[in-house]
């Protein structure tokens, strides 16, 4: 059971590794990988004099630091590729090293990956004048070593026609992708150009397993080309293009399983004819190229369709892998492939490829579902909090400045008549809480539009880290219409938070006396810390209200304060004092729990 979670948090921290490092750097790590288990390899087997295979890693090295150099001084880097192939032709030379082919002859997977990647930033940063003529003394080397490196009684592994041709796709490629980021003025079509190499750029971060599995592949079909003479480069491109169509496929899934279906079957047709041998191995038929785009694409649609909807077009698939295992097991005659337990084998091995991919798509997709819930939750919960924030702030500072009103009101009706000063007074204090009320009112919007967090008011907005002061202004302020006294013994380190729902609370409270304390003649408010915790008490004379409170009672106030002590992990009490009226205490911890 919990190696789902795991391996998710191994897939994770990798993910986050290939990103801090980037995805140039991981791609040389892993060619350098290769090298360093292929030509060890190679150096102690029985060909040739033992260990001299190892002599090829200083040069497979000095690239690789060229690569990595050319991140911060391009140009230079490039200089020094250039010298490092150069030197190291003449290495081999002397030493009579053997040497091996990937996409071009005579040279390792690391020195071909690392060259390219100087040449990508030496286009992409170097000024354009510097950055032809390295680039140019770039490619001269890498022709250089290719037909320079060879050792005595060693066949031919490619000739230069070929090497001429692969080394152009390389670096027309690169060029296209180096090129349009080098303009940084602003220009709204290079902007468009950044935007689509952006999604590029996340189209190939989200692929980068495939991608990897596919260059490998890719590399190991280059060296299969050259040994064949270049009869299979109909088929690498076959392959390239399979390739290319499996990278792009989240984009279109549907569309992309039938392009890569018709390229398979134009790879299945077309390969009799190129009377390839053993040279350019296809297993079952099919290229290894090709097996493993088909398999990244199945595993794409059934992510993102389903099964059942993916069914069809993975048929159609099947059907094609089947023609080409009939045409092309057995070569390098065109002879079809008849024998019950030959085609018997190849199928049980065809239907534990397609299982692993329709397996590993049902995982992902269920994987994207799970995501997609918890993200629908973690909204869900965000919009429920902002609107508990919103509805606490409407009832903590508008009813409180109405109530203030509606108090202030009932006694100028009461006295008026009987003083038509105090009426005056009263009508004055009415206009303050009025245009107080106005005020929070549009604090409150500004935070519903995102001008301002959810949460902030007219006092959590001015609240300082002196909690004592904020209190003081907080009461001398408030309308409710009874006398209020208060006791403050606080340090001037209260936590802000801490700081912030204690005016709440005693807002609130006081709020209540007006609107619940009936008769209430004198209201107290005590704030002190005892030990580790910050405690408020507000009490009144009051007795039980025989009437409507003014202003209604919604019923909220208790609810918005528990919350709010809730959520510092602290503790409320209210209800009616024993000598009389009404006592709400809080406690609120001043150092948050772990």
């Amino acid at each position: 059971m919990t190696a789902g979670p795991a391996q998710n948090k191994f897939t994770a921290r990798v993910s986050a590794l290939a990103r801090r490092i980037g995805m140039p750097a991981v791609v040389l790590l892993a060619a350098l990988a290769f090298d360093l288990v292929f030509v060890t390899d190679a150096a102690f087997d029985d060909t040739g004099p033992r260990g001299i295979d190892l002599l090829l890693f200083p040069g497979i090295f000095a690239m690789v630091f060229c690569a990595l150099w050319a991140r911060k001084r391009a140009a230079v880097a490039a200089v020094a590729a250039s010298v490092v192939l150069v030197a190291y032709t003449l290495v081999v030379r002397y030493f009579d090293i053997p040497t091996y082919s990937s996409v071009l002859a005579h040279l390792s997977i690391t020195e071909v990956v690392a060259g390219v990647e100087v040449l990508f930033y030496a286009a992409r940063r170097a000024r354009p004048g510097v950055a032809f003529a390295v680039i140019s003394g770039l490619v001269l080397a890498t022709l250089t070593a290719v037909s320079g490196r060879y050792y005595s009684g060693s066949e031919s592994n490619g000739t230069m026609a070929q090497a001429m041709l692969f080394g152009g796709i390389l670096l027309g490629g690169t060029l296209v992708f180096a090129i349009p980021g080098r303009d940084r003025t602003p220009d709204p079509k290079r902007d468009k150009k950044l935007q689509q190499l952006q999604k590029l750029n996340k189209l190939v971060m989200g692929q980068w397993p495939l991608i990897g599995m596919l260059g490998i592949a890719l590399i190991l079909e280059f060296g299969f080309t050259y040994s064949s003479g270049a009869h299979g480069f109909p088929i690498l491109v076959c392959s390239i293009v399979a390739a290319i169509i499996a990278v792009a496929a989240p984009r279109r899934p549907a569309d992309a399983m039938v392009a890569l279906t018709a390229v398979m079957l134009l790879s299945a047709l077309v390969t009799p004819f190129l009377r390839l041998r053993y040279d350019y191995p296809t297993p079952g038929g099919v290229p290894g190229t090709q097996i493993v785009a088909g398999m990244g694409l199945v595993v794409t649609l059934v992510r993102a369709v389903g099964l059942s909807k993916a069914l069809p077009r993975i048929a159609g698939l099947s059907t094609v892998v089947a023609v080409a295992c009939v045409l092309n097991t057995k070569r390098p005659t065109p002879t079809l492939m008849t024998d019950p337990d030959d085609i018997a084998g190849l199928a049980v091995a065809a239907v534990l490829l397609l299982g692993i991919s329709v397996a590993v798509g049902l995982a992902l997709r269920s994987r994207d579902s799970e995501r997609t819930q918890v993200i629908q939750s973690a909204i869900s919960d965000a919009q429920t909090s902002e609107r508990m924030a919103l509805a606490r702030e409407l009832h903590d500072v508008v009813a409180h400045h109405v109530t203030g009103i509606v108090v202030q009101a009932q006694a100028a009706k009461m006295m008026g008549e009987k003083n038509p000063q105090v009426a005056v007074e009263a009508m004055g204090r009415i206009e303050d809480a009025g245009v107080e009320a106005l005020a929070a009112m549009r604090r409150l919007v500004r935070s519903m539009r995102g001008d301002a967090p959810a949460g902030s008011s007219e006092f959590s907005e001015q609240a300082t880290t002196d909690l004592a002061a904020d209190l003081r202004t907080l009461i001398e302020r408030s309308n409710h219409g009874v006398k209020t006294s208060m006791k403050l013994e606080l340090p001037s380190n209260v936590p802000h938070e801490v700081g912030r729902s204690a005016l709440r609370l005693v807002q609130e409270s006081l709020t209540n006396v007006g609107k619940h304390a009936s008769g209430a003649k004198e209201a107290l408010v005590i704030a002190e810390v005892t030990g580790n915790e910050l405690h408020l008490q507000v009490t009144d004379d009051g007795r039980e209200p025989q009437r409507r409170p003014a202003g209604g009672s919604g019923g909220y106030g208790l609810i918005g304060m528990r919350e709010r002590v809730a959520l510092l992990h602290g503790r409320l009490s209210a209800g009616r004092a024993p000598g009389g009226g009404w006592r709400v205490e809080a406690w609120l911890p001043l150092e948050g729990e772990e």
